[in-house]
C-alpha cells in the first residue's frame, strides 16, 4: 500500500485549523447549556407553585363593600429615612436610578415585564401590586387586621411589588388572571407563580376560575 506523505506546511495548517474548530463548537453548545437550565427552572417553579395552588382554599369571592385604599394605608409607608415603599422598589427595579434629596427618583431607565416596554422616564412609571388590593379585599384581606392589610401592601420581600410601565397597570386595574393577562405571554409563567406566591403567603383563597386561569399560564412553564 502506498503512503500518503504531508509537507510541514500543510501540517501546521491542519493544527491550525483543528484549534479554531473548538471554540466555535464550545459559542454553539453554550447558549443550549443555559436554555437547559432555564427551562429546568422553570419547570421546578411550576411544580412547586402547583402544589401551592392545590393547598388554596377554592371559593366565591367576597363582596367588595367597605373596600378602599385607605384600608391598607400607609401603603406607600416611609422605610428608610425619606424613602416610601414605592420610591425603593423603584429604585431597586430600575438602571441608573438617580433620586433627589427627597428619595424621588428623577432619572433612570425602567422595564415593564408585562409588556416588554422600555421606560426612560418615571412619568411612565408605575409600582404595581401584582395581587391588587381590591382583589385582595375580595380573597379574605377583608377579614384581616389593618397592621396585616399595611404589611400586603408594602411588601419588598414576595413579589407583590413589581415596576411596570402605566398603560399596562390601567389596563389591569383590579382584574385577576381570568379577566386580564400580561400582553408579553413570555411572562405568563413568572406572573402566575408570582400570583400564587403571595396569595399562599398569606392565605388568600382563589375562585375556579381563577385556579383554572392559573394553571392554564402555568403551561407555558
Amino acid at each position: 500500500m502506498g503512503q500518503t506523505t504531508i509537507s510541514l506546511k500543510q501540517a501546521a495548517r491542519i493544527t491550525v485549523l483543528a484549534l479554531l474548530v473548538v471554540p466555535i463548537t464550545v459559542v454553539l453548545t453554550a447558549p443550549s447549556a443555559a436554555a437547559e437550565s432555564r427551562k429546568r427552572s422553570q419547570a421546578e417553579a411550576a411544580a412547586a407553585a402547583r402544589r401551592m395552588l392545590a393547598q388554596l382554599k377554592v371559593a366565591r369571592p367576597l363582596s367588595i363593600r367597605g373596600y378602599s385604599r385607605k384600608k391598607f394605608q400607609p401603603h406607600w409607608e416611609n422605610r428608610k429615612g425619606r424613602c416610601s415603599t414605592r420610591e425603593l422598589v423603584l429604585a431597586r427595579d430600575g438602571r441608573g436610578v438617580r433620586r433627589n434629596r427627597a428619595c424621588h427618583p428623577v432619572k433612570g431607565r425602567w422595564y415593564s415585564p408585562y409588556d416588554g416596554k422600555v421606560l426612560k422616564s418615571v412619568k411612565y412609571v408605575d409600582v404595581d401590586h401584582l395581587v391588587p388590593l381590591a382583589y385582595a379585599w375580595r380573597s379574605g384581606a377583608k377579614r384581616w387586621s389593618p397592621a396585616k392589610r399595611r404589611a400586603f401592601a408594602n411588601d419588598l420581600i414576595r413579589p407583590e411589588l413589581i415596576t411596570v410601565s402605566h398603560s399596562a397597570n390601567i389596563a389591569k386595574g383590579a382584574k385577576g388572571p381570568q379577566s386580564w393577562r400580561p400582553p408579553r405571554r413570555a411572562y405568563w409563567c413568572r406572573y402566575a407563580t408570582s400570583w400564587i406566591t403571595v396569595k399562599h403567603h398569606y392565605r388568600l383563597f382563589v375562585t375556579r376560575r381563577e385556579k383554572v386561569a392559573l394553571l392554564n399560564m402555568l403551561r407555558t412553564c
